[in-house]
């Protein structure tokens, strides 16, 4: 069976809410990854202080840096994974419709697991966030 034009259409119109979301997921992945550079900046100076004199405070502040960026990287790859798939989504959304094939279940899981991708990265973001904020209120102190 030959897929209509007001199914393609259909489809695509479906498809431009995905679309908005990955724009706010790439928006996400670009102040992630404004945090990587701040954090890799600042362990770059805290290596430095500690290549002239070994401070235990230095060393303190490099495992607290080592722990943001670690937080940073699987929040990165989790807003990633969503991203991918809600390009699955929306293939998916595609596909069905040329091949007229009932796909609903398969693109509803795959939305819902790009939702759970989105909020384990910002869980992960908002952590690494408290553990910034805390470092800088530790150290007004």
């Amino acid at each position: 069976m030959e897929p209509h034009l007001s199914d393609i259409s259909r489809v695509i119109q479906l498809a431009v809410a995905p679309v908005f979301l990955l724009t706010a997921i790439a928006t996400l992945i670009n102040a992630m990854n404004t945090r990587l550079g701040r954090i890799v900046d600042r362990r770059r100076v805290v290596q430095t202080r500690l290549k002239e004199d070994e401070q235990p405070e230095a060393l303190a502040e490099l495992a607290h840096l080592a722990r943001r960026t670690r937080l940073v990287y699987y929040s990165i790859f989790c807003a990633v994974f969503a991203a991918l798939l809600v390009c699955l989504v929306v293939a998916g959304a595609f596909l069905g419709a040329l091949v007229a094939v009932n796909l609903s279940q398969m693109v509803a899981s795959l939305f819902i697991a790009a939702m759970l991708a989105i909020i384990a990265a910002l869980g992960l973001f908002l952590r690494e966030i408290y553990l910034a904020v805390r470092a800088a209120a530790h150290e007004r102190l």
